[in-house]
């Protein structure tokens, strides 16, 4: 490793890598575990269209203060 590169490397889900994207410009946000929100339980896109992906993966939620947005799900298509 070169001296400018950190020995240990911290680990984050995909909310909390959000969450500090967000504090970077403003907004507080708490993130939550994965499947404990009312959100995730839903279907994410209609299955009526041949364009909406079928294979979803929920990748967590966010949890936003301060602001007219009370959840943000974070979710991979393809």
């Amino acid at each position: 490793m070169h001296d400018s590169e950190p020995d240990t490397f911290v680990y984050r889900t995909w909310p909390e890598k959000f969450g500090v994207m967000l504090k970077e410009i403003g907004i507080d946000s708490v993130s939550k575990e994965i499947g404990m929100d009312d959100v995730e339980n839903d279907d994410y896109y209609s299955r009526y269209f041949a364009q909406t992906p079928r294979m979803v993966t929920n990748k967590g939620c966010l949890d936003v203060q301060n602001s007219n947005i009370d959840v943000v799900q974070i979710i991979q298509k393809g």
